[in-house]
Protein backbone atom coordinates (compact mmCIF):
# COMPACT_ATOMS: atom_id res chain seq x y z
CA UNK A 1 0.00 0.00 0.00
CA UNK A 2 1.65 2.83 -1.67
CA UNK A 3 0.98 6.07 0.84
CA UNK A 4 0.10 9.41 -0.98
CA UNK A 5 2.51 12.06 0.02
CA UNK A 6 1.81 15.90 0.08
CA UNK A 7 4.80 17.92 -1.04
CA UNK A 8 5.29 21.44 0.73
CA UNK A 9 7.46 24.17 -0.84
CA UNK A 10 9.58 25.34 1.59
CA UNK A 11 9.44 28.89 2.25
CA UNK A 12 12.83 30.92 0.32
CA UNK A 13 14.89 32.66 2.23
CA UNK A 14 14.41 36.90 2.74
CA UNK A 15 15.66 37.61 -1.22
CA UNK A 16 18.09 40.71 0.13
CA UNK A 17 19.98 37.93 2.96
CA UNK A 18 20.06 35.34 -0.26
CA UNK A 19 21.13 37.71 -2.64
CA UNK A 20 23.98 39.13 -0.07
CA UNK A 21 25.27 35.66 0.47
CA UNK A 22 25.65 34.61 -3.09
CA UNK A 23 27.75 37.53 -3.13
CA UNK A 24 29.86 37.15 -0.46
CA UNK A 25 30.27 33.81 -1.25
CA UNK A 26 30.44 33.21 -5.14
CA UNK A 27 27.94 31.17 -5.23
CA UNK A 28 24.36 31.15 -7.15
CA UNK A 29 21.30 32.51 -5.69
CA UNK A 30 20.20 28.14 -5.11
CA UNK A 31 23.12 27.24 -3.11
CA UNK A 32 22.90 30.28 -1.21
CA UNK A 33 19.04 30.20 -0.55
CA UNK A 34 19.74 26.70 0.67
CA UNK A 35 22.46 27.71 3.12
CA UNK A 36 19.37 30.80 3.95
CA UNK A 37 16.70 27.99 4.71
CA UNK A 38 19.38 27.11 7.37
CA UNK A 39 19.50 29.89 9.33
CA UNK A 40 23.27 30.81 7.63
CA UNK A 41 23.25 34.26 6.47
CA UNK A 42 26.90 35.35 6.55
CA UNK A 43 30.13 34.53 5.21
CA UNK A 44 31.70 34.22 9.06
CA UNK A 45 28.90 31.71 9.67
CA UNK A 46 28.92 29.89 5.92
CA UNK A 47 33.01 29.21 7.30
CA UNK A 48 32.15 27.70 10.49
CA UNK A 49 29.24 25.69 8.60
CA UNK A 50 31.73 24.43 5.83
CA UNK A 51 34.43 24.43 7.90
CA UNK A 52 33.65 22.69 11.31
CA UNK A 53 36.74 22.68 14.09
CA UNK A 54 36.88 20.93 17.17
CA UNK A 55 37.88 23.72 19.03
CA UNK A 56 34.32 25.12 18.39
CA UNK A 57 32.72 22.43 20.76
CA UNK A 58 31.77 23.95 24.00
CA UNK A 59 33.42 23.94 27.34
CA UNK A 60 32.47 20.68 29.03
CA UNK A 61 32.40 22.42 31.96
CA UNK A 62 29.01 24.19 31.41
CA UNK A 63 27.37 20.71 32.08
CA UNK A 64 25.49 20.92 34.99
CA UNK A 65 27.93 18.25 37.81
CA UNK A 66 30.81 17.98 35.07
CA UNK A 67 33.46 18.89 37.86
CA UNK A 68 31.65 16.32 40.03
CA UNK A 69 32.54 13.70 37.42
CA UNK A 70 35.86 14.50 36.71
CA UNK A 71 36.71 14.57 40.38
CA UNK A 72 35.06 11.44 41.13
CA UNK A 73 36.51 9.56 37.86
CA UNK A 74 40.23 11.00 38.53
CA UNK A 75 39.81 9.43 42.56
CA UNK A 76 38.88 6.28 40.74
CA UNK A 77 41.56 6.24 38.27
CA UNK A 78 44.22 7.63 40.67
CA UNK A 79 43.11 4.72 43.40
CA UNK A 80 43.15 2.10 41.49
CA UNK A 81 39.60 1.56 42.41
CA UNK A 82 37.93 -1.31 40.17
CA UNK A 83 35.86 0.63 37.65
CA UNK A 84 32.74 -1.21 35.61
CA UNK A 85 31.60 0.69 32.42
CA UNK A 86 27.61 0.19 32.09
CA UNK A 87 25.85 0.81 29.02
CA UNK A 88 22.53 0.01 26.83
CA UNK A 89 22.41 -2.57 24.66
CA UNK A 90 21.97 -0.54 21.28
CA UNK A 91 23.89 1.12 19.29
CA UNK A 92 24.51 4.46 21.01
CA UNK A 93 24.92 2.17 24.17
CA UNK A 94 27.85 0.37 22.74
CA UNK A 95 29.44 2.45 21.31
CA UNK A 96 29.20 5.01 24.38
CA UNK A 97 30.81 1.75 26.80
CA UNK A 98 33.42 1.13 24.13
CA UNK A 99 34.43 4.64 24.10
CA UNK A 100 34.96 4.88 27.98
CA UNK A 101 36.22 1.42 28.28
CA UNK A 102 38.99 2.28 25.72
CA UNK A 103 39.98 5.16 26.82
CA UNK A 104 40.22 4.07 30.69
CA UNK A 105 41.92 1.09 29.45
CA UNK A 106 44.61 3.24 28.04
CA UNK A 107 45.31 5.16 31.02
CA UNK A 108 46.11 1.76 33.26
CA UNK A 109 42.79 2.09 34.95
CA UNK A 110 40.93 -1.44 36.80
CA UNK A 111 38.18 -1.32 34.21
CA UNK A 112 35.47 -3.92 33.15
CA UNK A 113 32.28 -3.35 30.79
CA UNK A 114 28.35 -4.27 31.48
CA UNK A 115 25.88 -4.79 29.23
CA UNK A 116 22.28 -5.58 30.23
CA UNK A 117 20.78 -8.76 28.35
CA UNK A 118 17.49 -7.08 26.64
CA UNK A 119 15.15 -10.65 27.85
CA UNK A 120 16.61 -10.77 31.27
CA UNK A 121 17.26 -7.21 32.01
CA UNK A 122 15.18 -5.26 30.06
CA UNK A 123 16.56 -1.34 29.49
CA UNK A 124 18.45 0.64 31.93
CA UNK A 125 20.40 0.27 34.74
CA UNK A 126 19.86 -3.60 35.83
CA UNK A 127 20.03 -4.65 39.66
CA UNK A 128 21.44 -7.61 38.13
CA UNK A 129 24.98 -5.72 36.66
CA UNK A 130 24.72 -4.23 40.25
CA UNK A 131 25.37 -7.25 41.73
CA UNK A 132 27.96 -8.34 39.74
CA UNK A 133 29.75 -5.12 40.24
CA UNK A 134 29.11 -5.97 44.20
CA UNK A 135 30.74 -9.37 43.72
CA UNK A 136 33.80 -7.99 41.71
CA UNK A 137 34.66 -5.27 44.23
CA UNK A 138 33.71 -2.34 42.23
CA UNK A 139 33.27 0.89 43.63
CA UNK A 140 32.37 2.93 40.83
CA UNK A 141 29.92 2.57 37.72
CA UNK A 142 29.54 4.86 35.05
CA UNK A 143 26.59 4.62 33.02
CA UNK A 144 25.97 5.28 29.31
CA UNK A 145 22.89 6.13 27.78
CA UNK A 146 21.02 5.20 30.66
CA UNK A 147 20.37 5.57 34.39
CA UNK A 148 18.93 9.26 34.28
CA UNK A 149 15.59 7.60 35.73
CA UNK A 150 17.79 5.22 37.68
CA UNK A 151 16.92 6.48 41.45
CA UNK A 152 16.32 2.87 43.18
CA UNK A 153 19.20 1.33 41.34
CA UNK A 154 21.48 4.21 41.92
CA UNK A 155 20.51 4.07 45.83
CA UNK A 156 20.88 -0.22 45.63
CA UNK A 157 24.41 0.34 44.52
CA UNK A 158 24.98 2.88 47.25
CA UNK A 159 24.06 0.29 49.88
CA UNK A 160 26.51 -1.58 48.28
CA UNK A 161 29.44 0.47 48.51
CA UNK A 162 29.01 1.88 44.95
CA UNK A 163 28.97 5.31 43.74
CA UNK A 164 27.63 6.28 39.97
CA UNK A 165 28.67 8.44 37.62
CA UNK A 166 25.61 8.77 35.32
CA UNK A 167 25.98 10.11 31.19
CA UNK A 168 22.75 10.29 29.71
CA UNK A 169 20.72 12.44 27.41
CA UNK A 170 17.10 10.98 28.03
CA UNK A 171 14.26 13.29 29.48
CA UNK A 172 14.76 12.95 33.12
CA UNK A 173 11.71 12.86 35.56
CA UNK A 174 11.30 14.68 38.88
CA UNK A 175 13.48 13.35 41.01
CA UNK A 176 17.45 12.44 39.80
CA UNK A 177 19.38 9.46 40.91
CA UNK A 178 21.52 10.35 44.02
CA UNK A 179 24.23 10.07 42.05
CA UNK A 180 28.08 11.21 42.32
CA UNK A 181 27.58 12.95 39.06
CA UNK A 182 24.64 13.16 36.82
CA UNK A 183 25.50 14.64 33.37
CA UNK A 184 22.80 14.76 30.98
CA UNK A 185 22.30 18.13 28.96
CA UNK A 186 18.21 17.65 29.20
CA UNK A 187 18.27 18.20 33.21
CA UNK A 188 16.59 20.86 33.46
CA UNK A 189 19.00 22.86 35.55
CA UNK A 190 22.05 22.22 33.72
CA UNK A 191 23.09 25.60 31.68
CA UNK A 192 24.96 23.15 28.70
CA UNK A 193 23.90 25.47 25.21
CA UNK A 194 23.79 21.90 23.10
CA UNK A 195 20.94 19.57 24.42
CA UNK A 196 20.89 16.87 21.14
CA UNK A 197 24.11 15.01 22.23
CA UNK A 198 23.58 11.40 22.00
CA UNK A 199 24.36 8.87 24.85
CA UNK A 200 28.36 8.07 23.83
CA UNK A 201 28.55 12.36 23.11
CA UNK A 202 28.01 13.03 26.45
CA UNK A 203 30.25 10.41 27.46
CA UNK A 204 33.03 11.89 24.95
CA UNK A 205 32.24 14.98 26.86
CA UNK A 206 33.23 13.76 30.06
CA UNK A 207 36.40 12.42 28.50
CA UNK A 208 37.53 16.05 27.18
CA UNK A 209 36.52 17.19 30.60
CA UNK A 210 38.99 14.89 31.93
CA UNK A 211 41.27 15.67 29.33
CA UNK A 212 41.22 19.16 30.52
CA UNK A 213 41.48 18.40 33.95
CA UNK A 214 44.43 16.52 33.16
CA UNK A 215 46.62 18.63 30.77
CA UNK A 216 45.97 16.06 28.45
CA UNK A 217 45.91 17.63 24.91
CA UNK A 218 42.54 16.63 23.05
CA UNK A 219 44.35 14.84 20.15
CA UNK A 220 43.88 11.87 22.67
CA UNK A 221 40.34 11.96 21.96
CA UNK A 222 40.63 11.43 18.31
CA UNK A 223 40.59 7.97 18.12
CA UNK A 224 37.76 8.02 20.03
CA UNK A 225 35.49 9.92 17.34
CA UNK A 226 33.99 6.90 14.78
CA UNK A 227 32.35 5.56 17.46
CA UNK A 228 30.93 9.16 18.41
CA UNK A 229 30.16 9.74 14.48
CA UNK A 230 28.26 6.20 14.45
CA UNK A 231 26.33 7.24 18.13
CA UNK A 232 24.77 9.97 16.29
CA UNK A 233 24.31 8.40 13.36
CA UNK A 234 22.28 5.47 14.84
CA UNK A 235 20.67 7.37 17.26
CA UNK A 236 19.01 9.55 14.85
CA UNK A 237 19.52 12.69 17.03
CA UNK A 238 20.25 16.08 15.41
CA UNK A 239 22.86 16.83 13.25
CA UNK A 240 23.74 20.63 13.95
CA UNK A 241 25.99 22.50 16.28
CA UNK A 242 28.17 20.42 18.58
CA UNK A 243 27.01 17.16 16.71
CA UNK A 244 27.72 18.14 13.01
CA UNK A 245 31.51 19.04 14.29
CA UNK A 246 31.45 15.51 16.25
CA UNK A 247 30.39 14.13 12.86
CA UNK A 248 32.64 15.32 10.17
CA UNK A 249 35.61 14.51 12.46
CA UNK A 250 34.20 10.99 13.02
CA UNK A 251 33.77 10.49 9.23
CA UNK A 252 36.32 11.33 8.81
CA UNK A 253 38.65 9.07 10.78
CA UNK A 254 35.67 6.18 9.56
CA UNK A 255 37.27 6.71 6.19
CA UNK A 256 41.12 7.43 7.18
CA UNK A 257 42.07 4.89 10.16
CA UNK A 258 38.80 3.46 11.43
CA UNK A 259 38.93 0.83 14.94
CA UNK A 260 39.43 -2.41 13.58
CA UNK A 261 35.88 -3.78 14.35
CA UNK A 262 34.35 -0.99 12.49
CA UNK A 263 36.97 -2.05 9.71
CA UNK A 264 36.13 -5.61 10.17
CA UNK A 265 31.92 -4.58 9.82
CA UNK A 266 33.17 -2.80 6.57
CA UNK A 267 35.20 -5.64 4.93
CA UNK A 268 31.48 -7.72 6.13
CA UNK A 269 29.05 -5.33 4.43
CA UNK A 270 31.13 -5.20 1.21
CA UNK A 271 31.27 -1.40 0.93
CA UNK A 272 33.18 -0.47 -2.10
CA UNK A 273 35.64 2.44 -2.10
CA UNK A 274 33.90 5.79 -1.93
CA UNK A 275 34.03 7.25 1.27
CA UNK A 276 30.96 6.39 3.74
CA UNK A 277 28.47 8.84 4.82
CA UNK A 278 25.76 8.99 6.76
CA UNK A 279 23.35 6.75 5.51
CA UNK A 280 26.07 3.95 5.33
CA UNK A 281 26.04 4.33 9.00
CA UNK A 282 22.03 4.53 9.14
CA UNK A 283 21.33 1.49 6.92
CA UNK A 284 24.26 -0.65 7.36
CA UNK A 285 27.01 -0.33 10.16
CA UNK A 286 24.33 0.28 13.01
CA UNK A 287 22.20 -2.14 12.21
CA UNK A 288 24.82 -4.70 12.16
CA UNK A 289 25.65 -3.32 15.54
CA UNK A 290 22.41 -3.24 16.90
CA UNK A 291 21.41 -7.05 15.94
CA UNK A 292 24.34 -8.13 18.77
CA UNK A 293 21.84 -6.95 21.06
CA UNK A 294 18.45 -7.52 19.72
CA UNK A 295 19.29 -11.09 18.72
CA UNK A 296 21.70 -12.90 21.44
CA UNK A 297 23.90 -10.44 23.61
CA UNK A 298 25.19 -6.13 23.08
CA UNK A 299 28.09 -7.20 25.00
CA UNK A 300 29.24 -9.43 21.54
CA UNK A 301 29.00 -5.46 19.82
CA UNK A 302 31.36 -4.29 22.57
CA UNK A 303 33.94 -7.38 22.30
CA UNK A 304 34.31 -6.33 18.16
CA UNK A 305 34.25 -2.48 18.84
CA UNK A 306 37.38 -2.80 21.48
CA UNK A 307 39.18 -5.30 19.52
CA UNK A 308 42.98 -5.00 19.84
CA UNK A 309 43.54 -7.48 16.81
CA UNK A 310 42.75 -7.99 13.17
CA UNK A 311 41.86 -11.71 13.74
CA UNK A 312 39.51 -11.11 16.52
CA UNK A 313 38.09 -8.56 15.31
CA UNK A 314 37.16 -10.43 12.48
CA UNK A 315 35.30 -13.50 14.50
CA UNK A 316 33.46 -11.35 16.20
CA UNK A 317 32.24 -9.48 13.29
CA UNK A 318 31.01 -13.19 11.63
CA UNK A 319 29.52 -13.52 14.69
CA UNK A 320 27.96 -10.33 14.80
CA UNK A 321 26.83 -10.53 10.92
CA UNK A 322 25.46 -14.06 11.47
CA UNK A 323 22.86 -12.05 14.05
CA UNK A 324 22.41 -9.48 11.79
CA UNK A 325 21.39 -12.60 8.83
CA UNK A 326 19.33 -13.97 12.10
CA UNK A 327 17.22 -10.94 12.64
CA UNK A 328 16.40 -9.97 8.78
CA UNK A 329 14.93 -13.31 9.22
CA UNK A 330 12.99 -12.25 11.64
CA UNK A 331 12.08 -9.00 11.59
CA UNK A 332 10.66 -9.96 7.78
CA UNK A 333 8.11 -12.42 9.16
CA UNK A 334 7.18 -10.43 12.06
CA UNK A 335 6.38 -7.83 9.60
CA UNK A 336 4.28 -9.69 7.50
CA UNK A 337 2.53 -10.69 10.43
CA UNK A 338 1.66 -7.38 11.67
CA UNK A 339 0.79 -5.86 8.56
CA UNK A 340 -2.20 -8.98 8.27
CA UNK A 341 -3.26 -8.17 11.74
CA UNK A 342 -3.85 -4.21 10.70
CA UNK A 343 -5.47 -5.22 7.04
CA UNK A 344 -7.52 -7.51 8.59
CA UNK A 345 -8.69 -5.83 11.41
CA UNK A 346 -12.27 -3.33 9.53
CA UNK A 347 -11.65 -1.00 12.70
CA UNK A 348 -7.88 -0.45 12.05
CA UNK A 349 -8.61 1.94 9.36
CA UNK A 350 -10.11 4.79 11.20
CA UNK A 351 -7.59 4.93 13.91
CA UNK A 352 -5.16 7.32 13.84
CA UNK A 353 -2.80 4.51 15.94
CA UNK A 354 -1.62 1.24 15.97
CA UNK A 355 -0.97 -0.95 18.82
CA UNK A 356 -0.03 -4.19 18.21
CA UNK A 357 0.54 -7.36 21.26
CA UNK A 358 1.55 -10.89 19.94
CA UNK A 359 3.42 -12.59 23.50
CA UNK A 360 5.33 -14.55 20.80
CA UNK A 361 7.14 -11.66 18.63
CA UNK A 362 10.82 -11.63 19.48
CA UNK A 363 11.54 -8.49 21.69
CA UNK A 364 14.46 -7.50 19.65
CA UNK A 365 12.93 -6.76 16.82
CA UNK A 366 9.41 -5.23 17.91
CA UNK A 367 11.46 -1.23 17.27
CA UNK A 368 12.13 -2.11 13.82
CA UNK A 369 8.80 -3.51 13.43
CA UNK A 370 7.29 -0.43 14.75
CA UNK A 371 9.54 1.47 12.09
CA UNK A 372 8.38 -0.41 9.23
CA UNK A 373 4.88 -0.12 10.16
CA UNK A 374 4.86 3.51 9.81
CA UNK A 375 6.24 3.21 6.56
CA UNK A 376 3.58 1.06 5.05
CA UNK A 377 0.52 3.31 7.28
CA UNK A 378 2.02 6.11 8.48
CA UNK A 379 0.42 6.94 11.93
CA UNK A 380 2.26 6.72 15.53
CA UNK A 381 3.06 2.26 16.29
CA UNK A 382 3.71 0.57 19.21
CA UNK A 383 4.44 -3.46 19.12
CA UNK A 384 4.33 -5.06 21.96
CA UNK A 385 5.42 -8.40 23.25
CA UNK A 386 6.08 -10.99 25.89
CA UNK A 387 8.87 -10.73 28.09
CA UNK A 388 9.42 -12.63 31.65
CA UNK A 389 6.00 -12.52 32.64
CA UNK A 390 5.58 -9.13 31.63
CA UNK A 391 4.51 -6.73 28.55
CA UNK A 392 7.06 -5.11 26.81
CA UNK A 393 7.28 -2.96 23.34
CA UNK A 394 8.91 -0.17 21.41
CA UNK A 395 6.97 2.85 20.04
CA UNK A 396 7.62 5.09 16.67
CA UNK A 397 6.19 8.38 16.01
CA UNK A 398 5.26 10.67 13.23
CA UNK A 399 5.84 14.52 13.07
CA UNK A 400 4.08 16.55 15.02
CA UNK A 401 2.92 13.86 17.47
CA UNK A 402 5.33 13.84 21.02
CA UNK A 403 5.10 10.02 21.53
CA UNK A 404 6.88 10.46 24.89
CA UNK A 405 3.89 12.80 26.88
CA UNK A 406 0.71 10.51 25.18
CA UNK A 407 2.84 7.37 26.57
CA UNK A 408 3.63 9.62 29.67
CA UNK A 409 -0.50 10.29 29.65
CA UNK A 410 -0.86 7.02 30.02
CA UNK A 411 1.65 6.37 33.07
CA UNK A 412 -0.25 4.71 35.74
CA UNK A 413 -0.70 2.13 33.46
CA UNK A 414 3.08 1.14 33.26
CA UNK A 415 5.49 -0.21 34.85
CA UNK A 416 7.66 1.90 33.14
CA UNK A 417 8.83 3.54 30.31
CA UNK A 418 11.45 6.20 28.78
CA UNK A 419 12.77 7.58 25.51
CA UNK A 420 11.93 10.97 23.54
CA UNK A 421 9.80 12.43 21.49
CA UNK A 422 9.76 10.34 18.47
CA UNK A 423 10.98 6.81 20.34
CA UNK A 424 10.16 5.69 23.08
CA UNK A 425 10.04 1.70 25.25
CA UNK A 426 7.61 1.10 27.74
CA UNK A 427 6.56 -2.04 30.17
CA UNK A 428 3.63 -3.27 31.33
CA UNK A 429 1.86 -5.60 33.55
CA UNK A 430 -0.27 -8.35 30.92
CA UNK A 431 -3.61 -7.09 32.73
CA UNK A 432 -2.87 -3.53 31.77
CA UNK A 433 -2.77 -4.42 27.97
CA UNK A 434 -6.70 -3.62 26.49
CA UNK A 435 -6.76 -0.79 29.22
CA UNK A 436 -3.54 1.00 27.58
CA UNK A 437 -4.35 0.61 24.17
CA UNK A 438 -7.95 2.02 24.63
CA UNK A 439 -6.13 5.18 26.64
CA UNK A 440 -3.18 5.09 24.24
CA UNK A 441 -5.53 5.72 21.15
CA UNK A 442 -7.62 7.90 22.79
CA UNK A 443 -5.06 10.39 23.44
CA UNK A 444 -3.97 9.86 19.95
CA UNK A 445 -7.72 10.75 18.62
CA UNK A 446 -7.21 13.80 20.92
CA UNK A 447 -3.78 14.82 19.91
CA UNK A 448 -3.57 13.93 16.32
CA UNK A 449 -4.87 16.29 13.40
CA UNK A 450 -6.35 14.50 9.96
CA UNK A 451 -3.64 16.28 8.10
CA UNK A 452 -0.94 15.13 10.14
CA UNK A 453 -1.45 11.39 9.17
CA UNK A 454 -0.60 12.53 5.35
CA UNK A 455 3.30 12.54 4.81
CA UNK A 456 4.71 15.32 4.00
CA UNK A 457 7.94 16.11 1.79
CA UNK A 458 9.53 18.92 2.11
CA UNK A 459 10.63 20.58 -1.11
CA UNK A 460 13.99 22.92 -0.50
CA UNK A 461 13.89 24.03 -4.52
CA UNK A 462 12.59 23.53 -7.40
CA UNK A 463 15.53 22.70 -9.98
CA UNK A 464 16.08 21.81 -13.71
CA UNK A 465 18.61 19.23 -14.19
CA UNK A 466 20.97 21.89 -16.32
CA UNK A 467 21.27 23.64 -12.51
CA UNK A 468 23.18 20.14 -11.73
CA UNK A 469 26.69 21.21 -12.18
CA UNK A 470 29.89 19.50 -11.48
CA UNK A 471 30.28 23.07 -9.02
CA UNK A 472 26.90 22.33 -8.09
CA UNK A 473 27.15 19.32 -6.82
CA UNK A 474 30.91 20.11 -5.29
CA UNK A 475 29.58 22.58 -2.85
CA UNK A 476 26.24 20.52 -2.27
CA UNK A 477 28.50 18.25 -0.67
CA UNK A 478 29.70 20.23 1.53
CA UNK A 479 26.78 21.18 3.35
CA UNK A 480 26.84 17.82 4.39
CA UNK A 481 26.85 15.65 6.68
CA UNK A 482 23.35 15.58 6.45
CA UNK A 483 20.52 13.88 9.58
CA UNK A 484 18.26 15.84 11.24
CA UNK A 485 17.78 19.41 11.59
CA UNK A 486 20.14 19.50 8.75
CA UNK A 487 18.54 17.26 5.96
CA UNK A 488 20.17 16.12 2.70
CA UNK A 489 18.10 19.04 0.59
CA UNK A 490 14.98 17.76 -1.75
CA UNK A 491 14.89 19.00 -5.05
CA UNK A 492 11.51 19.02 -7.36
CA UNK A 493 11.77 19.01 -11.20
CA UNK A 494 8.38 19.32 -13.15
CA UNK A 495 7.34 17.48 -16.67
CA UNK A 496 10.34 14.75 -16.97
CA UNK A 497 10.25 11.40 -18.84
CA UNK A 498 11.82 8.30 -19.48
CA UNK A 499 12.11 7.35 -22.93
CA UNK A 500 11.06 3.72 -22.54
CA UNK A 501 14.09 1.87 -23.16
CA UNK A 502 16.46 2.38 -20.52
CA UNK A 503 14.05 2.06 -17.70
CA UNK A 504 13.69 -1.72 -15.31
CA UNK A 505 12.58 -3.03 -12.19
CA UNK A 506 15.42 -4.25 -9.96
CA UNK A 507 15.80 -5.68 -6.52
CA UNK A 508 15.36 -9.03 -4.93
CA UNK A 509 11.81 -8.84 -4.73
CA UNK A 510 11.58 -6.69 -7.90
CA UNK A 511 10.23 -3.88 -6.24
CA UNK A 512 12.34 -1.13 -7.23
CA UNK A 513 12.75 1.01 -10.48
CA UNK A 514 15.98 1.95 -12.35
CA UNK A 515 15.67 4.53 -15.38
CA UNK A 516 17.09 7.92 -16.99
CA UNK A 517 14.85 10.46 -16.86
CA UNK A 518 15.01 13.58 -19.46
CA UNK A 519 13.37 16.92 -18.75
CA UNK A 520 11.70 18.73 -21.69
CA UNK A 521 13.71 21.47 -21.63
CA UNK A 522 16.54 19.30 -21.88
CA UNK A 523 16.34 16.57 -23.82
CA UNK A 524 19.96 15.61 -24.21
CA UNK A 525 20.09 15.61 -20.77
CA UNK A 526 19.42 11.80 -19.30
CA UNK A 527 19.66 11.61 -15.46
CA UNK A 528 20.22 8.38 -14.17
CA UNK A 529 17.30 7.85 -11.12
CA UNK A 530 16.80 4.78 -8.65
CA UNK A 531 13.60 4.65 -7.18
CA UNK A 532 12.98 2.34 -4.19
CA UNK A 533 10.11 0.81 -3.81
CA UNK A 534 7.83 2.06 -6.77
CA UNK A 535 8.28 -0.31 -9.44
CA UNK A 536 4.45 0.02 -9.76
CA UNK A 537 5.16 3.04 -11.62
CA UNK A 538 6.72 1.10 -14.27
CA UNK A 539 4.20 0.87 -16.81
CA UNK A 540 3.51 4.81 -16.45
CA UNK A 541 7.05 5.88 -17.04
CA UNK A 542 7.65 3.09 -20.06
CA UNK A 543 5.06 5.12 -21.61
CA UNK A 544 6.27 8.54 -22.44
CA UNK A 545 4.35 10.51 -20.26
CA UNK A 546 5.32 13.12 -18.51
CA UNK A 547 6.04 13.15 -14.41
CA UNK A 548 7.25 15.61 -11.51
CA UNK A 549 10.01 14.05 -9.26
CA UNK A 550 11.30 14.61 -6.04
CA UNK A 551 14.33 13.10 -4.82
CA UNK A 552 17.87 14.22 -3.14
CA UNK A 553 21.14 14.10 -5.43
CA UNK A 554 23.49 10.58 -4.68
CA UNK A 555 27.35 10.85 -6.06
CA UNK A 556 28.55 6.95 -6.61
CA UNK A 557 32.28 6.50 -6.77
CA UNK A 558 33.29 3.20 -8.42
CA UNK A 559 36.48 2.26 -9.78
CA UNK A 560 37.56 6.17 -9.23
CA UNK A 561 34.78 6.87 -11.48
CA UNK A 562 31.74 9.55 -10.11
CA UNK A 563 28.39 9.88 -11.48
CA UNK A 564 25.76 11.75 -10.32
CA UNK A 565 22.30 9.70 -9.62
CA UNK A 566 18.93 11.17 -8.76
CA UNK A 567 17.64 8.91 -5.65
CA UNK A 568 13.64 9.50 -6.44
CA UNK A 569 11.69 9.65 -3.29
CA UNK A 570 7.80 10.69 -4.49
CA UNK A 571 6.85 10.40 -8.16
CA UNK A 572 2.84 12.03 -9.31
CA UNK A 573 1.93 12.21 -12.68
CA UNK A 574 2.30 15.74 -14.23
CA UNK A 575 -0.67 18.39 -13.81
CA UNK A 576 -1.89 18.32 -17.06
CA UNK A 577 -2.00 14.11 -17.40
CA UNK A 578 -4.01 14.13 -14.72
CA UNK A 579 -6.89 16.17 -15.34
Amino acid sequence: MAVEKRWIQKEHGDPRAVSELAEALAIDALLANLLVQRGITSFAAAKSFFRPQLSDLHDPFLMKDMDKAVERLEKAVEGKEKIMVYGDYDVDGTTAVALMYSFLKALGATVSYFIPDRNIDGYGVAYRSIDVAAGEGVTLMVALDCGIKAVEKVAYAREKGIDFIICDHHLPEESLPDAAAVLDPQRPDCPYPYKHLSGCGVGYKLLQAFCEHRGVASDTLAPLLDLVAVSIASDVVQLTGENRVLMHYGLLRLNTNPRKGFRAIIRRAGFQQQPLGVSDIVFRIGPRINAAGRIASGQTAVDLLTSETDATADLVSDVINTNNNDRKNIDHSMTLEAIRLITDDPQQASKKATVLYNPGWHKGVVGIVASRLIEQFYRPTIVLTNSNGLVTGSARSIPGFDLYQAIEACAPLLVSYGGHTHAAGLTMKPENVEAFIRQFEEVANERIAPEMLVPQLEVDEALSFADITPRFLRILAQLGPFGPGNMQPVFATRRVYSNGSNIRIVGTDSDHLKCELIQECTPNLAMPAIAFGMAHFFDYLRSGKPVDVCYTLLENTYCGKTTVQLRIKDIKASKEEQA
